[in-house]
C-alpha cells in the first residue's frame, strides 16, 4: 500500500503541472515537430510621438500587425494598442526566431500604416527600431492575453 501511496502522489503531482496549459493552449505541428513558442513582444514609436492617439491609426495599425504576424506564419493570441507602445502575444514556428518576428512585423507594419497616412511617414520611421519580447511559456496564454487586454486600466 505504501509504494501505491507514493505513485498517487506522483501522478498527481504530474498532471497539476501541465494543467495550466491545456485549457488555454494548442500545441502546434508542423512535419517533424509538435511545439508550444508563444512571444510577449512590446515596442514603440519613434520617438514615442503620439501617432497612436488617432482611432484610425489604431484600426489600421492593428489590421496591418494582424496581417504581418500572419504572413510570418504566426498566430495572434492578444493584440492591444496603447498611445505610445504596442502590445503583441502570438504563437510562433521553432523556425522563426523572435529577432526576426519582430523586425518582420514591425517593418511590414509600419510600411503599410506609412502608405495609408503619409502624413506619419514625413517625420520619419513609424516604428523604432527597439523592442521588449519574453517567452511565456510558463504563463498561461490566458493570463498574458488578460494583461495585455487590461492595459487601459492600468493608466492612472
Amino acid at each position: 500500500m505504501g509504494g501505491d501511496e507514493q505513485y498517487l502522489n506522483l501522478s498527481l503531482e504530474y498532471e497539476i503541472i501541465p494543467a495550466m496549459y491545456k485549457e488555454n493552449t494548442t500545441y502546434r505541428a508542423t512535419r517533424h515537430a509538435k511545439f508550444l513558442l508563444c512571444y510577449h513582444f512590446i515596442w514603440c514609436p519613434k520617438y514615442r510621438r503620439g501617432i497612436l492617439d488617432d482611432p484610425a491609426v489604431v484600426k489600421a495599425a492593428r489590421s496591418a500587425i494582424e496581417d504581418a504576424a500572419t504572413s510570418a506564419n504566426s498566430e495572434v493570441i492578444a493584440i492591444e494598442i496603447m498611445p505610445d507602445h504596442v502590445h503583441l502575444s502570438l504563437s510562433a514556428l521553432p523556425a522563426s526566431s523572435p529577432a526576426d518576428l519582430a523586425a518582420r512585423i514591425k517593418s511590414r507594419s509600419g510600411a503599410r500604416i506609412a502608405a495609408l497616412f503619409p502624413e506619419l511617414k514625413s517625420r520619419g520611421k513609424i516604428w523604432s527600431r527597439s523592442y521588449f519580447c519574453t517567452t511565456t511559456g510558463s504563463v498561461s496564454t490566458e493570463v498574458i492575453r488578460n494583461y495585455i487586454e487590461t492595459q487601459w486600466s492600468r493608466i492612472k
